[in-house]
């Protein structure tokens, strides 16, 4: 079993990742995904050891990825860093390797699906802290980040391209926000999702309709 020192320390190591982190997703993000994988982990009686490493670490690959315009798989990079920090720190073979396969597999975008319980709940954490009213935040301080517009109601998807001008919290919605309800594994993510989401397109109905003067 670990310790809760021999976690802080881990913690503290995590945590120097996102010392140039954007703002979508710095640190604030981890902390709101290990609290939602101890909610849901309780709720499915998981390893919350696991959970707690998994949650951890699971973004410390995001650097990488910006910086290159998603060209490098943080969910990739982010495991392989993962594995060196927790052989480092002595967990044992078994350990690492559930941990990694958490991390491997919890991007939306991802070719991997999650496999064990613990797997599916960091993917569900994750993307719960993506939708509701902290997702819109974190899509237009997003979008802020790459320069994009304010908003265009009339956006059409296949001709715009992530990390543009066109790269909007409303597109985001459509490519990938409105669709994470129904890729909930854990009951308790879909009972947390369905909620967040009805918030989020009453939100975006009210803001096309803001945007055309008819509010």
């Amino acid at each position: 079993m670990m310790t809760q020192q021999e976690f802080e320390r881990i913690k503290r190591e995590a945590r120097r990742f996102f010392s140039q982190a954007r703002g979508s997703h710095d640190w604030d993000h981890t902390e709101r995904v290990l609290e939602l994988c101890l909610r849901i982990g309780r709720k499915q009686k998981a390893d919350l050891e696991i959970l707690k490493l998994a949650a951890v670490l699971h973004d410390i690959g995001r650097e990488e990825e910006d910086v290159t315009n998603g060209k490098i798989s943080h969910a990739d990079r982010g495991a392989e860093l993962a594995a060196g920090i927790l052989w480092k720190h002595g967990l044992d073979r078994g350990v690492i390797s559930r941990v990694v396969g958490c991390i491997e597999s919890h991007r939306f975008r991802g070719k991997r699906l999650p496999k064990t319980l613990e797997a599916k709940i960091l993917f569900d954490a994750d993307k719960l802290d993506s939708i509701g009213a902290v997702g819109i935040g974190r899509a237009f301080l997003f979008a802020g980040e790459v320069g994009a517009r304010l908003h265009d109601p009339a956006i059409v998807v296949r001709r715009t391209k992530p990390y543009t001008r066109e790269d909007t919290a409303y597109r985001e919605f459509l490519v990938k926000l409105r669709r994470i309800k129904d890729r909930m594994f854990t009951r308790e993510g879909r009972r947390i999702a369905r909620s967040r989401h009805q918030f989020m397109v009453r939100f975006f109905d009210r803001l096309n309709k803001e945007i055309r003067g008819r509010l």
